[in-house]
């Protein structure tokens, strides 16, 4: 399977049913009068959150997705039944989007949570409903009118209390390895990672948070170059975001640089996003290169109000002051710590997926 965070899908809604014209005909009632019942309503779609849906692959290459019509009204005072709904189940995180006018449709941001899609028309009128005082035998019935029809687009957003941001081969699925249960994987080569990743890290016995590592941004990401920045996305909704930098193998660039040429991507996609809380963490103190960094760039981080923390996701050094230090930074954001997962449930979903399909 394939990690998929963005498609368009055509839907359907059902059509009402027609209204009947019919007239009772029965032994004893000469005069039964008109008896045509209702159309019954089309089906809505709707798309309902489901934590055990993580992508949307299945809505991938999809052709229109029609809800099923109305039954006619019938004679004999017969209603024609209602349509049931079409409910197509997608990740939790999923924003929907009106694919022709770009607005937006709903934010379903919660598990259980719906959205009709497409509204069903509704049931035509039978004679019946047209009989008066002086009209006691009319010949008109209503049609059902057409169910909505519009083409949708979905766009997955995960949902993690922190983000993990950092260039290409600074450590970011080693340290989500080391601090959950995600297998991402891991290589020394640039872009390892193509599908983001979801963790549960622990913060003791009793509370815990989700951490969400992304595909590495380079520099001119903005304008393509790498993966872009359409994986930024995944961490919009994070309350903090983890910036990890680390001294690259040729040593041509610092560490301050690839600091401010990843702030710059982030403006450049979401000014808000580039506002949210920070804490820097410095990878690879297992290296005397990096010890040497070290003093310097915290210096400069403390000129620009970020927090420095020193770690080596290789060994463990530092990981436990890094996990206090986020706990501490989502309760004063008012974010609340979630009760730990049994541990055959630690990895929620975890985006990361085959794809020798590809």
């Amino acid at each position: 399977m394939r990690f998929v965070d963005e498609v368009v899908l055509p839907v359907k809604a059902g059509d009402g049913g027609n209204g009947a014209v019919a007239f009772r005909r029965e032994k004893f009632r000469p005069k039964g009068g008109p008896s045509g019942g209702d159309g019954g309503h089309g089906g809505d779609v709707v798309l309902v959150t489901d934590q055990n849906v993580g992508t949307l692959l299945d809505l991938q290459h999809r052709p229109i997705i029609r809800a099923v019509r109305g039954e006619d009204g019938r004679g004999s005072d017969c209603h024609g039944k209602c349509a049931e709904s079409l409910v197509i189940r997608v990740p939790v995180g999923t924003i929907v989007f009106d694919n022709d006018t770009n607005d937006l449709l709903g934010d379903l941001a919660t598990p259980g949570q719906s959205l009709i899609a497409a509204a069903g028309g509704r049931g035509g009128r039978g004679n019946m409903r047209f009989a008066t005082p002086t009209n006691r035998t009319p010949r008109q019935a209503e049609p059902g009118t057409a169910g909505q029809e519009r083409t949708l687009r979905l766009e997955l957003k995960l949902l993690a209390d922190v983000g993990l941001l950092g260039l290409p081969n600074v450590g970011k699925s080693t340290l989500i390895s080391r601090l959950s249960a995600a297998r991402p994987k891991v290589a020394d080569y640039p872009f390892t990672t193509l599908v983001p990743n979801l963790g549960v890290v622990r913060l003791g016995d009793d509370r815990s948070f989700v951490m969400a590592d992304i595909p590495g941004i380079i520099r001119g990401a903005s304008e393509g170059a790498g993966l872009g920045l359409r994986f930024l996305r995944h961490v919009q909704r994070s309350a903090v975001l983890l910036h990890i930098v680390a001294l690259p193998a040729d040593l041509e660039d610092t560490l301050l640089r690839d600091f401010d040429d990843l702030s710059a991507e982030l403006v450049r996609f979401d000014e808000q996003l580039a506002a949210r809380p920070r804490l820097v963490a410095l990878n690879k103190a297992d290296l005397s290169e990096t010890l040497a960094a070290e003093p310097a760039l915290r210096e400069a981080l403390s000129e620009r109000g970020f927090e420095l923390v020193v770690l080596s996701a290789a060994t463990g050094q530092g990981l436990g002051a890094l996990r206090d230090a986020l706990g501490r930074m989502l309760v004063e954001r008012g974010q609340p710590l979630h009760e730990p997962m049994q541990p055959e449930d630690e990895n929620p979903g975890s985006c990361e997926q085959d794809r020798t399909d590809q």
